[in-house]
């Protein structure tokens, strides 16, 4: 087949690599590789990218930045300290262009939802502009906004985070090595903003570059359709972050393999159920993340939600790169109730 994939982000390069093999690829990315610039904050699972970069033959290790050892979870009177099991910042810049080198991408190609690219098959792997694809019925997103900061005395080691009431988002310290980290903060209710802008100008620190984005945290199962005539949509186009931390890159990912497997087995018109039966834990997630939201969670009859999340979660601790236990949950609900 003929490939189109609009988007040469993480997602829409690591699937034009895993199906170059079999089909004709091209990749159109707006930016120039000069000054490629990759969005959002680099956090990732360790254990769970190194299996997926196996697959298109390149090693996780050479990316690297940062292996967390714990994550301290501010909850205002106190910090909840998660032990880490491979959560860890990676220069994400370098590892996508790197998939570039062993694809075709065409730079500096301007995609418009008017004007669709020729192919047999086009992917909208455009994050959260879905530019291609209709837009769903109902979309929820976080805003953002992350700040890459130099400082000459880090005024933390390793991750930390700071939940924001009601559970609408979170700020953010991620380091990066060197004297660097990605500090951001995003807020349902927009106050991420002041929020990032107290921390860094409490802990002092140059900063060098500014993202600003919102992240979509519809699931699949609100981010219908996924398929429009030859265009289909994958990653963050079609709501493949988890809500609960608002994570993206390794979704985006897995969301590529089971397109990947499809088009293989030529089941395509099965991609729809496929998203709906892979991503219903994040259904879930969702369910439980605008309970709160809206202030409408009640402990009784939601608790299934809950729990819900921390099996998924607990029975893929390598995957999450973090240690789940319910006291943990329990105590961050009960904070921000």
């Amino acid at each position: 087949m003929r490939v189109t994939i609009a988007g040469g982000g993480i997602v829409g390069s690591y699937l034009a690599n895993l199906l170059s093999d079999e089909h004709e690829v091209i990749v159109l990315e707006r930016q120039k590789p000069e000054s490629f610039k990759a969005v959002c904050a680099w956090g990732t699972s360790y254990h769970e990218m190194r299996r997926l970069l196996e697959a298109v033959d390149l090693e996780f290790d050479e990316y690297v930045l940062h292996v967390g050892k714990r994550m301290a979870v501010d909850l205002g009177h106190g910090v909840v300290e998660v032990p880490l099991k491979g959560l860890c910042t990676f220069d994400k810049r370098r590892l996508i262009l790197d998939l570039h080198k062993r694809i075709r991408v065409l730079y500096g190609a301007e995609v418009r939802r008017t004007d669709r690219p020729d192919g047999d098959l086009v992917v909208d792997a455009t994050g959260f502009h879905r530019t291609l694809l209709p837009r769903p019925e109902r979309d929820y997103f976080i805003p953002s906004l992350e700040y890459l900061v130099k400082y000459r005395d880090p005024p933390l080691d390793d991750f930390y985070v700071r939940p924001l009431k009601p559970l609408s988002g979170y700020l953010w310290y991620f380091p990066l090595g060197d004297g660097l980290a990605h500090v951001g903060a995003g807020d349902y209710y927009k106050r991420h903003v002041q929020v990032l802008n107290e921390f860094v100008s409490r802990h002092e620190g140059e900063v060098l570059a500014t993202v600003g984005r919102p992240v979509r945290i519809t699931p699949p199962h609100l981010a219908m359709p996924v398929r429009d005539d030859k265009v289909v949509g994958v990653g963050e186009s079609v709501g493949a972050v988890y809500p609960v931390l608002g994570e993206g890159i390794i979704p985006g990912m897995q969301n590529a393999e089971i397109l990947t497997e499809l088009l293989s087995d030529s089941r395509l018109g099965e991609y729809e159920e496929a998203l709906r039966s892979f991503f219903m834990p994040y259904y879930r997630a969702f369910q439980f993340i605008r309970k709160k939201f809206r202030r409408e969670y009640r402990t009784i009859p939601d608790v299934w939600l809950l729990i819900s999340i921390f099996i998924h979660m607990k029975l893929r601790e390598k995957r999450y790169g973090m240690k789940i236990r319910m006291r943990d949950w329990l105590k961050v609900v009960r904070t921000y109730g």
